[in-house]
């Protein structure tokens, strides 16, 4: 099997919502895992897995969705973007490889090119373009100020562009804060964040969310195997707490492998919505047999 984690550029409107998951869940074969939305990052991420032809499939349907629905011109949210489907990451579960995942990310950005005139952008393991790797170089000021890895044009005018990866999982997880200062929580990412001296394997951003009138600090944890986990959030806690300020709430985007919780129970187990189900092993087989 597959994974597939596109991320969206719309989090208010459940109709848009709406129509892009149902794109990817009529897709035959596809197993959908879930979603989740967010207003104040106005984003939302789907979760579906099969077999790899299907799969890509049925992105490139929700691509095409998204892009009937969005217009990234008027969009607004806290959360860098860079298309109204925005990243397309391909994770491989059992029986798939990497290499697999490459493959599919590619021919996925010659079809969303071919069938909507959406430029592409590959990252990650399926990098064409030196120094594209990580997705925050891609996403700087009019991208990388070289041409995309598919297309004709830097952007779509309404559907920006697509940046397709394949990687290995991805955790995705929030700490809440209890300040609105968003220089707190600015501050707290750039301690922990890989780039900038803090734990390997780190991805942060600190963000004000208007609906809450308080900060976030989002995280990407690349490799969980890698990272102490118990470590990270001591080290946000204990930061905060000198900043004047306190960790709220967690909260997990997505699922994660059943060896990340093995790993480090209490940190999963800090995030308010975690139950076994976030497991994606157990959310797989949960769907399977009741198919």
């Amino acid at each position: 099997m597959v994974e597939c984690i596109p991320n969206f550029s719309e989090g208010r409107n459940a109709g848009v919502i709406s129509a892009i998951v149902h794109a990817i869940k009529d897709t035959p074969g596809v197993l959908l895992l879930g979603w989740e939305s967010d207003a104040d990052h106005n984003r939302s991420v789907v979760t579906f897995a099969g077999a790899a032809e299907t799969v890509m499939e049925a992105a490139v349907r929700g691509v095409g969705k998204a892009a009937e629905s969005i217009d990234l011109s008027e969009h607004e949210g806290v959360h860098p973007r860079t298309g109204a489907a925005d990243v397309i990451p391909f994770a491989p579960l059992d029986g798939s490889s990497l290499e697999e995942c490459i493959r599919v990310a590619h021919q996925a950005g010659e079809q969303i090119w071919d069938r909507f005139g959406i430029p592409v952008y590959f990252y990650e393991a399926a990098a064409l373009t030196p120094g594209r790797q990580r997705l925050e170089k891609v996403r700087r000021k009019e991208f990388d100020g070289m041409p995309p890895d598919v297309g004709a044009a830097a952007s779509h005018p309404t559907a920006g562009a697509c940046v397709i990866g394949a990687r290995e999982f991805l955790i995705a997880y929030n700490a809440l804060l209890d300040t609105p200062d968003v220089a707190v929580a600015q501050a707290i990412a750039k301690k922990i964040r890989e780039s900038s001296g803090g734990f390997r394997h780190v991805k942060s951003i600190g963000l004000y969310l208007e609906s809450q009138g308080r900060t976030q600090v989002s995280m990407n944890l690349t490799k969980f195997a890698e990272t102490p986990l118990d470590q990270v959030y001591e080290c946000i806690e204990a930061e905060a707490k000198r900043l004047g300020a306190r960790v709220e709430n967690c909260e997990l985007i997505g699922f994660i492998p059943r060896r990340a919780f093995q790993l480090w129970p209490a940190f999963f187990q800090r995030a308010s919505n975690f139950d076994s189900s976030r497991v994606i092993e157990n959310r797989v087989d949960r769907l399977l047999h009741s198919a």
